[in-house]
């Protein structure tokens, strides 16, 4: 293989790192951004490792590649490449991406102020503020979200029998409440809480195999993501949460998906009205603003439209080579 070069900018969510791909990233076949998802992790998921694990990226990093998009009437297409692969969805990937490409002209929306979206789960419709060169804020319309299930119980080695819900915001999520056997993810350290929920993830999907399958995109077929609950550190915030991704990642934003799948929990639990702001902390202290934006069916089944309101900050710009003739680690790795 030649040399790869890829130019990129950096940001990051709320505490959690975006890299989007602005040259170098791959032509895709498909007639959907879903299609291209699965044509690039075929062919091309040597540029993900690449970017995103050591020594160009590190165990937390995300990142994002846009397209064309597909229907004329949408803005833009957009591929998620993350230390865990490609995500359907990705809630603070598309705040980030969204803030880097406007303040870099990258795109052009057809209504300033708001973005159609294609994303591999679906059209995700953005609200944003640019009052200046910044932009102060970008607000996502998410897929449709749901309670998969509720009250299922799991054997972890670590802390004994839970109880947990699954649901999902773009992607399918283990929600452990505070309960018997955890306290609340306030008395859990990061390093642990990665521990504990590796293996914990592997056990969900090995006892409820093919139970966590979307209705309306088979592809999203198990849980990738574990969301740990507990006490907010500011009282003005409704809930705080630590959200378990890839093999050793807590999300240092409150996640975009994890909210939206927290909102459609609580909702269907009768614990958060219709439109009521949900002020969700992650790991480190910062914010999303989520909401229950209206109700709607999937597969006959109650589902929600959520809202996650947050802000990125781009701070850098990359020229990164891929060489393998040249670097032995050119592909990246993972140490742990």
């Amino acid at each position: 293989m030649a040399i790869s070069t890829f130019e990129c900018i950096d940001g990051h969510t709320c505490g959690n790192p975006v890299r989007l791909v602005v040259k170098g990233g791959p032509n895709l076949k498909g007639e959907t951004i879903g299609e291209k998802r699965l044509h690039f992790l075929r062919d091309f998921d040597w540029i993900r490792t690449g970017l995103m694990f050591e020594p160009r990226g590190h165990d937390m990093m995300s990142g994002s590649i846009l397209y064309p998009p597909h229907n004329p009437e949408n803005d833009i297409a957009v591929l998620f490449i993350e230390t865990s692969g490609c995500l359907p969805m990705c809630g603070h990937g598309t705040i980030g991406t969204i803030t880097i490409a406007i303040e870099n002209n990258l795109i052009r929306p057809k209504k300033k102020g708001f973005v159609r979206l294609e994303t591999p789960a679906g059209l995700v419709k953005i609200e944003y503020s640019q009052p200046n060169d910044k932009v102060e804020w970008v607000k996502l319309n998410n897929v449709k979200s749901y309670l998969a299930a509720s009250d299922l119980t799991i054997d972890c080695p670590e802390l004994g029998e839970l109880v947990f819900d699954v649901s999902y915001g773009g992607n399918y999520y283990a929600i452990f409440d505070p309960q018997k056997n955890f306290s609340g993810m306030h008395n859990f350290s990061a390093t642990r809480l990665v521990q504990i929920s590796k293996e914990l993830r592997t056990r969900i999907n090995e006892k409820y195999p093919n139970k966590f399958v979307h209705p309306e995109n088979p592809a999203i077929n198990y849980v990738t993501h574990i969301l740990w609950t507990g006490k907010p550190l500011d009282e003005k915030s409704s809930g705080r949460n630590a959200v378990f991704y890839g093999d050793k990642a807590i999300d240092r934003s409150p996640c975009g998906t994890g909210t939206s799948a927290r909102l459609a929990q609580l909702y269907a639990k009768g614990k958060l009205s219709l439109e009521e702001d949900y002020i969700h902390e992650s790991f480190i202290g910062s914010t999303f603003i989520g909401r229950v934006e209206t109700e709607v069916e999937i597969d006959g089944n109650l589902a929600v439209i959520p809202s996650v309101k947050g802000w990125a900050k781009v701070y850098g710009r990359n020229t990164i080579n891929i060489d393998p003739d040249d670097d032995p680690y050119a592909h990246g790795f993972q140490v742990i």
